[in-house]
């Protein structure tokens, strides 16, 4: 068996550690440990737990064209129409790897090209920790302000309805 292993703490929000209910985007250290290889960033933690939940049932790539798997930030959060779905938009910086799915569990592919195949329970449970770790840290704050501008409202609101949906089917199958 194979080894992942990623955790998050020093959260803070972009103008640093105090809470602050107009920021929708939480920031982190990441730490990551992918087979013999460990790796540190620091970047959108939110974005980043999103993403892992859509990998528990859906390949994740690595391309230049899309997000990072910790990206360095999401400028953007674009809602679909019926607001289940957020795409997230940030800049070309941050930490990547590919998770395809082989079998009854993940391949996990750095840049480098080294790999680490990891039992899809496995991988399910350190996922929906990380999750858990951060939507945790959402709850201990103050309750966000919804913003008043619709795109930006609507991207905020659709990103906590596919968390919800992904979370909730995760813990189904764990079952």
């Amino acid at each position: 068996m194979g080894t992942f292993l990623i955790d998050v703490d020093e959260f803070t929000w972009i103008c640093g550690p105090e809470d602050d209910p107009e920021d929708l985007c939480l920031h982190g250290h990441v730490t990551v440990r992918i087979g013999d290889a460990a790796l540190e960033y620091d970047g959108t933690v939110s974005a980043t737990a999103l993403y892992l939940l859509k990998t528990l049932t859906e390949d994740k790539v690595m391309s230049e064209h899309d997000i990072q798997m910790v990206p360095c930030c999401g400028h953007f959060l674009i809602a679909n129409k019926d607001l289940s779905q957020v795409t997230i938009s940030g800049c070309d910086n941050g930490l990547d790897w590919s998770v395809i799915h082989e079998n009854d569990g993940v391949r996990l592919i750095l840049p480098s090209g080294q790999s680490e195949w990891i039992s899809l329970r496995e991988y399910q449970a350190e996922v929906l920790h990380f999750a858990d770790k951060v939507a945790g840290y959402y709850q201990s704050c103050q309750p966000k302000k919804i913003p008043e501008d619709e795109f930006t409202r609507n991207g905020y609101i659709a990103f906590w309805n596919e968390w919800r949906w992904r979370y909730a089917k995760a813990t189904l199958q764990e079952e």
